[in-house]
């Protein structure tokens, strides 16, 4: 699932799979755990947060903004 960048924590930037490999200057990305490349703004039912993000989260669903 694509997603409009910016709208949702819930993309594979934020995940725990989520790996950057750069060679010759270029990047790309993968998941780790899928095995193939991705986009930092996609989104798959996998997805499981940094717990920067599981912090910011719990914090928001305290607040109520969630």
């Amino acid at each position: 699932m694509i997603l409009e960048k910016g709208k949702t924590f819930k993309v594979c930037s934020t995940c725990i799979n989520f790996l950057i490999k750069e060679t010759d200057g270029n990047r790309k990305f993968y998941c780790g755990r899928l095995g193939y490349e991705t986009k930092p703004y996609y989104s798959f039912n996998c997805w499981d947060p940094i717990p920067k993000v599981k912090k910011l989260l719990e914090k928001r669903k305290r607040e109520g903004r969630l």
